[in-house]
């Protein structure tokens, strides 16, 4: 008996100490040429668009702030509210229009619009400008296509790749 509890524990020690956690090894990142091409083809189409934004608003005389993800936002008319939050609702009167002037949409005269902001009711550039704002201001705001919609555009009355100009005020 002795004998075989001895055998048992030398089994049990061989092969705790047999097994290993297999490793990993670390494969080389191979370089992908065309990814580099598109991910370069992508920053200039980008620095284009952000020349295209930057001569309009050289043009129109607007001293426009440009935020990390390339909005641009100029407050127009100070508000005298508290700032806004993400999650709050909130009352908004808006005109949306190409570069070009084309009006593209326009909230109700009489009736402003209720959203609530971080829900995805608006376009992401919309939405980060908000959030810069207060009760009461109004402003406007440059969005470039990566922060409206894309290069698809809404499938409605905004082309894709375009840029948009909201004017817009907090009621």
């Amino acid at each position: 008996m002795k004998k075989i509890s001895q055998i048992f524990i030398f089994f049990l020690l061989f092969f705790s100490f047999s097994c290993k956690t297999p490793v990993q090894e670390i494969q080389e990142k191979k370089d992908d040429p065309v990814k580099e091409q598109l991910i370069s083809a992508n920053q200039y189409i980008g620095d284009r668009v952000q020349d295209q934004i930057s001569a309009f608003a050289e043009r129109a005389g607007w001293n426009m702030t440009v935020t990390p993800t390339g909005l641009w936002i100029m407050i127009t008319e100070k508000g005298k509210g508290p700032a806004i939050i993400s999650g709050e609702k909130i009352r908004v009167k808006y005109t949306v229009r190409l570069l070009d002037g084309t009006l593209c949409y326009i909230s109700g005269k009489d009736k402003p619009e209720d959203i609530t902001l971080g829900r995805g009711e608006l376009e992401a550039g919309v939405e980060e400008g908000l959030l810069m704002m207060h009760e009461g201001d109004c402003a406007v705001m440059i969005i470039p296509p990566h922060l409206a919609h894309g290069n698809f555009g809404d499938r409605n009355k905004i082309p894709g790749a375009s840029v948009i100009i909201y004017e817009i005020r907090i009621v």
